[in-house]
């Protein structure tokens, strides 16, 4: 089966919803057309010249990275600048560009939960469901028709609450209207009188970025010439997207061991931190990128631990009690570090779901940033 680039977006945002990036992102197709056939796919965590060079060596039409190239507005598309050039040789050689960023963070089975796993935490869930993402709909329509409308909202996405799907809520009374002059009512005529008719309300929470799809299936199942329906911002936070990701260790380990154990698994042998070496750990919070805004979130979950990466000097008083000792770890693993495994993990959903593409996870570190380890003496 020929397979496009656009096969593979719409994959990534069933996964990963595009709507869910955080919205001062760019995620998505950012160089290329959806309709190119695709064959070899290159999968990397940054774009740099060295792996443009490999695709091309490849022969790959696609290179999939998580941190988008193009980030902030371009003014010019040249070869002034390390962004521009290589957008434009990308663009020259016909190579596409797909970037899944924040809202691969915030999937679940996306960057945190794969920093959990790769740490070889158990019972993993989101450090905490991400706001403003939900909407209560309610449609009024006539109980004969109430399944096929309920059965269209919920494939087209609505119901889904945490680890349930096709939940709603249904409740019987009475609706009024009356049909104008050019109205072809479902019950009643044009210009007839007050029609009352038995209805049943349905109600059943939708995430922002599935409202479209989801109002036109409702409409398409619904025999009214208009639809009566309410969209209601919730103030929940959504369980199906989130921040970080919490979790367990088999087995409670001190922070010494916890810490050589996180450096073995991220391939990191210099690791910043606050905390007592011997102070026990088994809860553990993470967040891959850069998570010091989460630092309270990790708190207040009880993580005795809290791994991520681009940790400034201030944010570790954060995690201080009234004597002054680390009421929670803090372990800056790295930017890149937090988030290499992202590349496995795209290599091993995609080429599951699409076995007839070759996908390659890159052979080169991406990251431009080294670790200098004093020599003993």
């Amino acid at each position: 089966m020929s397979r496009v680039i656009g096969d593979i977006e719409k994959f990534v945002h069933e996964w990963a919803p595009k709507g869910s990036a955080q919205s001062y992102d760019n995620v998505g197709l950012q160089i290329g057309r959806l309709d190119r056939p695709v064959t070899k796919v290159l999968i990397a965590l940054d774009l740099t010249p060295l792996i443009i060079q490999e695709a091309r060596e490849l022969g790959a039409e696609l290179i999939i990275t998580h941190h988008p190239l193009l980030f902030k507005p371009l003014k010019s598309l040249t070869g002034s600048s390390l962004v521009s050039s290589m957008a434009l040789e990308m663009a020259e050689s016909g190579m596409a560009l797909l970037s899944a960023h924040t809202n691969l963070d915030c999937a679940r089975d996306g960057v945190s939960f794969e920093l959990a796993r790769t740490l070889g935490l158990s019972d993993v869930e989101f450090l905490s469901g991400l706001e403003e993402t939900l909407f209560k709909l309610v449609v009024f329509v006539p109980p004969e028709r109430a399944e096929a409308v309920r059965s269209a909202a919920h494939e087209a996405g609505a119901g889904q609450i945490g680890k349930y799907s096709y939940c709603s809520f249904s409740a019987g009374g009475t609706g009024q209207f009356k049909p104008g002059s050019f109205a072809q009512p479902f019950i009643g005529e044009a210009e007839g009188p007050i029609e009352k008719v038995s209805e049943v309300r349905i109600e059943m929470q939708v995430e922002k970025w599935r409202v479209e799809a989801v109002l036109e299936a409702v409409k398409r199942a619904h025999p009214y010439e208009e639809v009566a329906y309410d969209l209601i911002p919730l103030s929940q936070k959504s369980e199906n997207v989130g921040l970080g990701a919490i979790g367990w260790l088999p087995k409670p380990l001190v922070l010494d061991d916890f810490l050589n154990l996180t450096s073995a698994r991220l391939n990191n042998p210099a690791l910043r931190f606050a905390g007592h070496p011997s102070q026990m750990i088994h809860r553990v919070a993470v967040c891959g990128g850069s998570g010091s805004e989460f630092i309270p979130l990790a708190l207040r979950a009880g993580a005795d631990a809290y791994v991520t990466g681009d940790i400034s000097y201030h944010p570790y008083f954060d995690v201080l009690g009234t004597d002054g000792q680390a009421k929670m770890a803090l372990v800056d693993v790295g930017h890149y570090e937090s988030e290499q495994m992202t590349e496995d993990l795209l290599v091993a959903r995609l080429s599951a779901k699409f076995p007839d593409i070759s996908w390659n996870k890159t052979r080169l570190r991406s990251s431009p940033v080294e670790t200098w380890v004093r020599r003993s003496t």
